[in-house]
Parts: structure tokens; C-alpha cells; sequence
């Protein structure tokens, strides 16, 4: 029997991928391990590899085609097997969801014997917290079962009907814009984040740290920096290498802000997993800094560098933007001095970083020039109260203005 070959499921909350690119046609020798083609999902891009050895044939899916999660896009055919001759039916390049008919049972969701309907227990929460109906739904799963991402991928109640949508466009005359379609990394980040605006209470706290020793233990700490065999530093620290610290070392002398709300309990987290948003095309990515309490600065610096890059070409790997206890938002090198960010679920808390500014502040009754950086913290109040938050952000300051403490 011939080996299919599957669109593989590479991402938690994945229900669909992009064939981006095949690097093989009907007809060529593969080798278990051989590349095969490349997927696109929301959040990255992964290149899949042939499971079996043998000759491919039937591809089912071209590039552009957007293909369900354990479809079959080709056959492997083994050394004695014949390619069937049949013409495959292709994935379609814009699939279309299936319109609900009045006399169809798929329509709707499947309700068992009792009339309740089958949704997983992660669904009806997520559901119940974008206060979404599970009767809109359509289920993805076994026996029409509502999927965790049935429900992500279903308007929340904040987002028009494609009705209103289009009469959007009455407002402007025509030919005095361009409608560019959402793809799917735009669409994830707006039901995601309007998904934490309705329904994480957030409140914020400012604080404006003193940079002037930081900026001076950065300068001598890089002039240090090991050289390669080409005479180039190994590492570069920036500003953000110390708030990625500065912010871990404060969770952990701060552990009840190092939480995240789930529902019917609170998980308190063991290390430090920094998020840092990190600016692509299209979106943003938060590749994740594993406790990074425990890491030197020059370490987080090497790894940071790494993962940003990835991300900028989508070659993150799942495992390295899934989870993480808090996230930064630096948004200094834009010359922002001040914002608020929006928390992203499931994280409790986000630190938004200005730029550091330099301003005459009051030394022993002189005004002295003084960098300053004014940074907001985001709060989930249900899972942190405002005097935790305050002693997070006090800790935080601390580090940030006596960096000595960073190397103890």
C-alpha cells in the first residue's frame, strides 16, 4: 500500500496550513527524510519532510492551496507499487467554508441523544469567555465535535457581520482605496487581542527608571565582549537584554505576580519564561526566553538575537513561542517614550518600554541630565492585584537602575 502523506499538525491551535512551496513533482524519487514542501500557518513556517522512501505521485494540493489539518496532499509509492493513473482531485486555492442549509443536518452543530452539544471542555471555556454561542458554531472534530479552534477561528461578538463590513466601504469613494484581504497571521492577532480587551480586566502601572548606570555598565560590559577569530564581539548587549533580565529577576523575587489565571485556579509558575514581541511583516511574533532568570545577560543577548531573527522569516519552531509567564513590548527604538499594551492570553501581566530620554531632573537640588525610561506594566486583575503589581514594577525598577544586582 502506497504511504499518504499528511498535512501534520505543527502548531497547538493549528486547524489549517498553506502549501507554501513543494520542492518535489509526480513522478520523483523520495527518500524518508527528503524535504518535501513547506507549510504556512497563522504564526510560522515549517518544511515537511517525506516519511517513507519511494517514488510521489497524486499531489493533491498545489502551491497557494490551503489544506485541513491530516489531509492527504500526495502518495508515496514503494518500489513495486504502480502510481495509480487516476487524475487527483485538487484542494481548492480559496476554500470556501460550507454555507448552513435549513434542510441540512451538517449544518449545525451535532447535539447528541440528550440535545447537548459536543464541544471539548477547552472550547465551551473559550466560548464562554469571548461569550460566544456554541449553537453558531460549526465543529471541526469528530461527529461535528466543537474544536478549541473552531471557536478561535469563529467571529467573536465584537467583530461586525460581513454585512456591516461592506458597507464600510460606502463611506470612502470608490478607487480612493485598496482592500487588502486578511491573511492568516492579521486575523489570529485581531481575535486574539480583541478576545483580551473584552474579557481580561486590565489595569496599568507606570513607573520611570534612571538609566545612567545601566547605559554606563553596557558601554564597559561590551568593550569586554570575547572576540572571534574574524576580531568581531561575540555579543552585543542592547537596553532590551537588561529589561528581559531585569523583568525575570523580578518575577522571581515577586512569585505571586509570576501567574496566570485558568479559569477555576491560578498556575503558578516555577521559572521566569520571558515573551518579547518581536516586529515581522504582517504581524508580530513572541518568541519566548526560557528562564531567563537563571541565563547571563550575554546568554539572553546570543538567544534573543536568534529567535528575532527566525521570526522575522517564520522559522520559529512551535515550542518557541507557545507558553511564557509575561511578555515585553519594547517600542523605544521607534522613539516612543510612553504606551500601554494589551495583554496576550494566557499571560497575566506585559511591560511596555519607551525610549530612554534625557531630561534635567533634580540631583541634590541641581538639575542634572538624566536618561530616563518610563515603562507600563499590564495587569490581569484576576489574577494579579494592584499592591503585587506594584512591588513587581518596584523590583524591576531596582534592577534596571542598579544593574550591579543583575550579575549577583
Amino acid at each position: 500500500m502506497p504511504v499518504e502523506v499528511i498535512l501534520p499538525k505543527v502548531d497547538m491551535d493549528m486547524a489549517t496550513g498553506k502549501i507554501v512551496k513543494w520542492y518535489v513533482k509526480d513522478g520523483d524519487a523520495v527518500a524518508k527524510g527528503m524535504l518535501l514542501f513547506e507549510i504556512e500557518t497563522d504564526k510560522a513556517a515549517m518544511e515537511i519532510d517525506s516519511p517513507a522512501d519511494g517514488t510521489i505521485s497524486n499531489i493533491t494540493a498545489s502551491e497557494g492551496a490551503v489544506v485541513p489539518v491530516g489531509e492527504g496532499v500526495a502518495l508515496i509509492y514503494q518500489a513495486d507499487e504502480t502510481p495509480s493513473a487516476s487524475k487527483p482531485v485538487m484542494h481548492p486555492l480559496h476554500p470556501k467554508l460550507p454555507e448552513p442549509r435549513p434542510d441540512s443536518a451538517a449544518a449545525l452543530p451535532t447535539r447528541a441523544a440528550s440535545g447537548h452539544i459536543l464541544a471539548t471542555p477547552l472550547a465551551r471555556r473559550l466560548a464562554r469567555l469571548g461569550r460566544m454561542d456554541l449553537k453558531s458554531i460549526q465543529g471541526s472534530g469528530p461527529r461535528g465535535r466543537i474544536m478549541a479552534g473552531d471557536v478561535k477561528q469563529a467571529p467573536t461578538p465584537s467583530v461586525r457581520p460581513a454585512a456591516e463590513q461592506e458597507d464600510t466601504s460606502k463611506h470612502y469613494e470608490a478607487r480612493t482605496f485598496d482592500v487588502a484581504p486578511l491573511d492568516g497571521m492579521r486575523r489570529a492577532i485581531a481575535q486574539r487581542l480583541t478576545l483580551s480587551k473584552q474579557t481580561i480586566p486590565h489595569f496599568y502601572l507606570t513607573a520611570t527608571c534612571d538609566l545612567t548606570n545601566l547605559l554606563s555598565m553596557r558601554e564597559s560590559l561590551n568593550a569586554r565582549a570575547p572576540v572571534s577569530e574574524g576580531k568581531q564581539p561575540l555579543w552585543k548587549l542592547s537596553i532590551n537584554d537588561f529589561v528581559i533580565k531585569a523583568m525575570a529577576l523580578a518575577l522571581r523575587n515577586v512569585p505571586d505576580a509570576n501567574v496566570t489565571w485558568a479559569g477555576d485556579s491560578i498556575l503558578k509558575h516555577h521559572s521566569s519564561d520571558m515573551g518579547v514581541a518581536v516586529a515581522v511583516e504582517g504581524g508580530l511574533f513572541t518568541p519566548v526566553v526560557r528562564s531567563a532568570e537563571l541565563k547571563s545577560l550575554s546568554q539572553i543577548s546570543v538567544e534573543m538575537k536568534d529567535l528575532a531573527s527566525r521570526a522575522r522569516t517564520r522559522k520559529l519552531l512551535p515550542a518557541e513561542y507557545q507558553g511564557g509567564t509575561t511578555a515585553i513590548s519594547n517600542l523605544g527604538m521607534f522613539g516612543i517614550e510612553q504606551f500601554t499594551a494589551i495583554i496576550n492570553p494566557p499571560h497575566a501581566t506585559i511591560l511596555a518600554v519607551g525610549a530612554g530620554i534625557e531630561r534635567f531632573v533634580p540631583v541634590r537640588g541641581e538639575p542634572a541630565p538624566r536618561t530616563q525610561m518610563t515603562c507600563t506594566l499590564s495587569c490581569d486583575h484576576r489574577a494579579v492585584d494592584g499592591a503585587v503589581a506594584a512591588r513587581l514594577v518596584a523590583a524591576f525598577r531596582s534592577f534596571i537602575e542598579e544593574p550591579a544586582l543583575m550579575l549577583a
